[in-house]
């Protein structure tokens, strides 16, 4: 195993353990390395996101338990930012003050400036995903995916952080439903934003969530993508997107097969403050 998991989420977002309660299951799990990675708060009613006025206190029990557990693991402070154009931008001077020790940076919400123009692409329910593509892209399943992969450009193009998070979620609910990967103008898409992610030097994760939670038959990005993300050089961080203590490092083993059948020898990892590589066992 990987020991280490810097994509997680608690109570104070949409997980369903507490903080303690993750660093707890890491140490006894033998991990070296966690992060807590809360969805940042949104200036909207959500059900996903911090709550409004909470992040101090998110932040201060983060750092609590870094001191508390200091001896055992190392425990880092992170948020999952949405990128959202006219909501949530400007990711650097948001957040500056904050103290992270890293960014997430994610699209889980297609769409701008309005909060009740927002296509949802993600969580449990594929009628969701369904109603958005039918009331806010027509159907047209080619235009919602573009608009999809442009926000995420423009995330890479426009802001700065460390690691983008499942880049290619789009396709979870899509269950080749609505389209192929296969086809052309998907993976030029893709292309297109592997090579902005290779030019902002930018860590791309391996996600397991979509196959533990049995929601996709493959990772998050899939196996094609890591092929093409070890001929452009990507650096590529394992990560669970952990909503609970028992999910720290689910599905780790096929994350690192399908990373040693695309030609990666090693993975990114944040150790004392500095990402490192890490040789695949």
């Amino acid at each position: 195993m990987i020991g280490h998991n810097l994509h997680t989420h608690s109570l104070f977002s949409d997980g369903k353990s507490t903080i303690e309660e993750m660093v707890k299951a890491a140490i006894e799990q033998g991990m070296h390395t966690l992060g807590m990675s809360d969805h940042a708060e949104v200036p909207f009613e959500n059900h996903f996101a911090i709550k409004t006025g909470k992040t101090a206190e998110y932040l201060a029990e983060v750092n609590r338990l870094q001191q508390v557990y200091a001896q055992q693991i190392q425990l880092y402070l992170s948020l999952e930012i949405d990128f959202i154009p006219g909501l949530m931008e400007g990711f650097q001077p948001r957040y500056a003050g904050y103290g992270l020790d890293y960014t997430i940076g994610a699209v889980h919400l297609v769409g701008k400036d309005n909060p009740e123009n927002l296509w949802f692409i993600d969580g449990p329910k594929r009628e969701i995903y369904d109603d958005g593509l039918l009331s806010f892209f027509g159907g047209d399943i080619r235009a919602a995916v573009t608009a999809f992969y442009a926000q995420t450009n423009q995330m890479l193009e426009q802001e700065s952080f460390d690691i983008i998070g499942h880049f290619d979620k789009i396709k979870m609910h899509n269950s080749d439903r609505y389209f192929l990967e296969s086809e052309k103008w998907y993976k030029d898409l893709v292309r297109e934003t592997l090579q902005l992610i290779k030019e902002k030097g930018v860590i791309a994760e391996v996600n397991t969530r979509g196959i533990y939670k049995k929601r996709s038959k493959s990772l998050f990005p899939s196996n094609w993508i890591l092929a093409e993300m070890k001929q452009l050089g990507i650096p590529a961080i394992i990560s669970s997107d952990a909503h609970h203590a028992s999910e720290l490092q689910l599905h780790f083993d096929t994350a690192i097969s399908a990373l040693k059948n695309a030609g990666y020898r090693d993975v990114i990892q944040f150790s004392h403050g500095k990402w490192n590589a890490k040789e695949l066992a």
